[in-house]
């Protein structure tokens, strides 16, 4: 894993039994990357399995055939837009699929990027070139078209760039207006529906998945400091000040 992540993922691993070896943030072409290091390690040791996640097509088919259905069904047909990160690429090309099958092209897909990523870039000026230094968001954002996501990236409609402030404040708003718990990922994809909505108009339906909760970073999104060195701990209204509750 990536070395940089939250500590609650490498403890709640460590807890299940699992042997956890961080590795430095590097490009994903440097051997150090830990997608590099899961393949290596894999070949090494017997009865081992790479998943390989970011160009294993079985993780967008999985989305074409359980969540897609998933969500036209639950709208009964009446969606106008969905909206998500990508990190393998696998929720939002298999989704992207299905619901431009079902709908005859009529649903419009967006793709919502951190700072960091260039998939933005790339919907929106045709140049894979990255926007922002990064993103305090976690396993998504790219700067690359993975396999999984290749062969649908034309069927997406368009892009919106979600800042780490809207991100963050967007974490607190959830908390404090409608009781849901969730991670970056998630609020990030929230300022992006909002985004999204604006853009349509009222009257519209768009759907999202809520990925992650904040358990997972509770450490770092709720800590003072943390939000401090970020340079984010202004983005929050002074109202929602009551919820950064550690140090």
């Amino acid at each position: 894993m990536p070395d940089a992540l939250s500590k609650e993922k490498f403890d709640l691993l460590r807890i299940l039994g699992a042997d956890v070896r961080p590795v430095p943030v590097v490009p994903v072409t440097d051997p150090a990357h830990y997608n590099q290091q899961a393949k290596e390690f894999a070949e090494k040791t017997e009865n081992a399995v790479w998943t390989n996640q970011f160009e294993n097509l079985a993780n967008r088919r999985a989305h074409f055939e359980t969540t897609g259905p998933e969500i036209w069904r639950q709208t009964d047909g009446k969606l106008d837009a969905f909206t998500c990160a990508t990190g393998t690429g696998g929720t939002l090309a298999g989704i992207t699929q299905y619901l431009k099958d079902a709908s005859a092209g009529r649903v419009k897909m967006i793709l919502a990027d951190p700072p960091g990523s260039a998939l933005y870039s790339l919907k929106t000026t045709g140049v894979l070139e990255r926007t922002g230094a990064g993103s305090i968001t976690e396993g998504i954002g790219q700067g690359r078209v993975t396999g999984n996501l290749d062969e649908d990236f034309d069927l997406i409609d368009d892009a919106v760039h979600v800042s780490d402030a809207e991100t963050i404040e967007m974490v607190y708003r959830l908390l404090d207006e409608e009781g849901i718990f969730v991670g970056a990922s998630s609020a990030l994809d929230f300022v992006a529906a909002v985004k999204v909505a604006r853009m349509l108009g009222p009257g519209h339906t768009v759907a999202i998945i809520l990925c992650d909760g904040a358990y997972r970073y509770q450490s770092r999104l709720f800590s003072r400091t943390w939000l401090e060195t970020k340079g984010i701990l202004s983005a929050d209204p002074d109202h929602l000040h009551k919820y950064i509750t550690l140090p």
